[in-house]
């Protein structure tokens, strides 16, 4: 299975639109109810591509880069949790989109937490998968960072592939040399070395730290809220995942088994079917 097997007979589009500063790169597909798909740290839309045959049957799905990342135009400063949910709301403005179903893996769950503490208004439902935000373990935090700017550093395949194989519960199954491929073209743009740093900067224990998911905002998401965790996530257990569920009002969790950090890649039909339940339910 490729990626372009992936989107065969699909109608979407790629292009770039200015946020800002921010020369960003938007892939939409489908018609209905905006759900925007928001990837992981040092990440790119294509983590959600397994996705959107399913997905945008029902809904129109938004997936995008974020600043530094990706297609989009690289960094010189730091990125912190701020700056991701300022963009966002640049982006949907620029969209047109005054309401939105959010789906976050990893970093993107953390801004969609966040995101949707502050803008109550504008999020309908959230999915949350493998979400960050709620821990800052050293020893991840190092795996994650060391991992990363080597990479960028040296965007060889065997780099790449290490960093991809940390997010899977199956490497060999799931780290796919298309999907090398496409992290190794987005890895060796002039400056991305550069913007890593700064992606990064949320793995510095005193960064990370003031820009942690507090109780607070979780008891003010009103959004009705899926957490997604795993049996094989690297970053932390399932309780962590369990613990973030319970904490906010309309929250509820569910297990994903034989998967890492994405299950939406890893277990696709499985994340798919969870997902598009818990978005179609009455209101």
């Amino acid at each position: 299975m490729t990626l372009w097997t992936d989107l065969a007979g699909l109608d979407y589009t790629v292009r770039h639109v200015d946020v800002g500063h921010w020369s960003t790169r938007v892939l939409e597909c489908g018609a209905g109810e905006p759900f925007v798909l928001m990837h992981g740290t040092g990440g790119h839309l294509e983590a959600f591509t397994r996705n959107l045959r399913a997905l945008s049957a029902k809904y129109r799905v938004i997936a995008y880069d974020y600043p530094g990342h990706g297609w989009t135009t690289t960094s010189t400063k730091d990125l912190e949790i701020e700056d991701y949910i300022d963009h966002l709301v640049g982006l949907l403005d620029v969209l047109g989109l005054e309401r939105v179903h959010l789906s976050g893996e990893s970093l993107g769950g953390w801004v969609a937490v966040k995101f949707a503490a502050r803008y109550p208004e504008r999020v309908g439902r959230l999915v949350l998968n493998t979400p960050g935000g709620t821990m800052a373990t050293p020893e991840v935090m190092e795996r994650i960072r060391s991992l990363s700017q080597a990479a960028a550093d040296d965007p060889s395949e065997e780099r790449i592939r290490a960093r991809l194989s940390w997010l899977m519960a199956d490497p060999a199954a799931s780290v796919t040399d298309e999907l090398v491929a496409i992290r190794r073209g987005v890895y060796s743009r002039p400056g991305f070395a550069e913007s890593m740093r700064h992606i990064l900067c949320l793995q510095d224990p005193e960064i990370r730290r003031r820009n942690l998911v507090t109780d607070e905002e979780l008891a003010a998401i009103t959004a009705p809220t899926l957490v997604v965790w795993t049996s094989d996530d690297p970053s932390g257990p399932a309780k962590a995942g369990l613990d973030m569920a319970e904490r906010i009002p309309a929250g509820e969790f569910r297990l994903i088994k034989n998967a890492g950090h994405w299950p939406q890649w890893e277990q696709q039909e499985e994340f798919d079917s969870i997902a598009l339940e818990f978005l179609g339910r009455d209101r």
